[in-house]
């Protein structure tokens, strides 16, 4: 399965809509692992107010949820 990062400054996400602003970038990753390391770093070094990771299945982690499964993650 593939894990997509999507991130930018004005990012808005719903779990309905797929599509991403001409804003926002995105990075593929091989793994879970590898995308919430990514999304962590991103969030760590203020490089992007929004962080969001998607996977194949249509599953997204954002806001909240994202922070608690990063939380999760690191311990």
């Amino acid at each position: 399965m593939t894990y997509r990062v999507v991130y930018g400054d004005e990012l808005i996400l719903s779990a309905d809509d797929r599509s991403q602003p001409e804003t926002a970038q995105s990075e593929t990753f091989s793994t879970e692992f590898e995308a919430l390391s990514r999304a962590r770093e991103l969030l760590d070094n203020a490089e992007a107010s929004t962080v969001s990771v998607c996977d194949t299945v249509g599953n997204v982690l954002s806001g909240v949820r994202l922070h608690l499964k990063l939380e999760r993650c690191s311990d």
